[in-house]
């Protein structure tokens, strides 16, 4: 009995599986170095600042002041930045302490 409800709960859990993972060094770069996870998913991405600004539409000044924590850009602007690095929305946005 005990065997089928864990075959059960390990095919639930695939079947909601969405295959999004975060890398180790973007957790312990955000949570650890507390670096803005924008700047980190960018870098993850191999994207130049410059690069990745243009791609979002944004000046690479705005991207700058969004990954040093001096802004924290508009939902419509977080959305286009997770679009160019294919994440979800809510990675990239950065708990206030």
């Amino acid at each position: 009995m005990e065997d089928r409800e864990d075959i059960e709960a390990i095919e639930r859990f695939n079947a909601e599986d969405d295959g999004f993972r975060i890398p180790y060094a973007i957790v312990r770069r955000e949570l650890i170095g507390g670096e803005h996870p924008v700047k980190l998913w960018r870098e993850q991405r191999g994207l130049t600042v410059e690069a990745f600004a243009e791609h979002a539409g944004i000046s690479k000044a705005f991207l700058s002041q969004i990954e040093n924590g001096k802004r924290q850009g508009t939902a419509k602007t977080l959305k286009a930045l997770a679009v160019v690095l294919q994440v979800p929305l809510d990675v990239l946005i950065k708990e206030q302490t």
